[in-house]
């Protein structure tokens, strides 16, 4: 059974939140909120961790995972960021949106694109998150708690349209394959980042319309 934390959504407990990152620098998988949807996290530098995640979420090892980073200065030591690239994201961070980047050699390889050597970047705007990042030091491995698909005899939670699971199911659904679950008192979000793909400066585009996909559309 996962152990479940009671974290206050705008002021997260500092012990708390030292305890859970002390869990995951061990290899722990973690259930937590995040500004979209729930998710499926680890430290992205726990290999074992990590190859849980893409066992537990079925994703084949060339499917890349997105993760969470702090701050945009942040992100510069994981991903090259270009001028034009630079100025996009100064507009929407923080905020739901995942940014497809060159990644730097401090992305794992069993975390970015294989092929195009690209990355998927967050800076989430959510407190408990925020606090996760600082005490664990480094980025957060951020994959959707959810499956997209109609077959809900899998284990794992699935969207099905007209149906979203709510909050005890969703964590019912994940207790016994992970080891920690964390409760920041608020509902569970259902809609997915918006995802830039900002690999071209002569040709960044949204590639997933998600939350707040507008507000994107007016900066590239």
């Amino acid at each position: 059974m996962a152990e479940l934390y009671e974290i206050h959504p705008e002021t997260p407990q500092v012990r708390r939140i030292e305890q859970i990152g002390d869990a995951l620098s061990d290899g722990a998988v973690m259930l937590y909120p995040t500004d979209t949807v729930y998710a499926i996290g680890c430290d992205i530098n726990a290999k074992s961790a990590v190859k849980r995640v893409r066992q537990i979420k079925q994703l084949a090892n060339d499917k890349p995972l997105t993760f969470l980073c702090p701050s945009l200065s942040n992100i510069a030591s994981y991903a090259r960021v270009s001028d034009p690239a630079y100025r996009i994201m100064k507009r929407l961070i923080p905020g739901p949106f995942t940014f497809l980047l060159p990644a730097t050699k401090l992305v794992p390889r069993l975390v970015m694109d294989p092929k195009r050597k690209t990355t998927g970047i967050r800076v989430p705007d959510r407190p408990v998150c925020l606090s996760l990042l600082e005490a664990l030091g480094h980025p957060i491995i951020s994959t959707s708690a959810y499956l997209p698909s109609q077959d809900d005899n899998t284990p794992i939670p699935t969207v099905k349209v007209g149906r979203t699971l709510d909050k005890a199911e969703l964590f019912d659904r994940w207790d016994k394959l992970i080891d920690v679950i964390i409760d920041d008192g608020l509902e569970p979000g259902y809609d997915f980042s918006t995802i830039l793909d900002l690999t071209d400066d002569n040709d960044p585009q949204i590639v997933r319309k998600g939350l707040n996909w507008e507000a994107a559309e007016a900066w590239i």
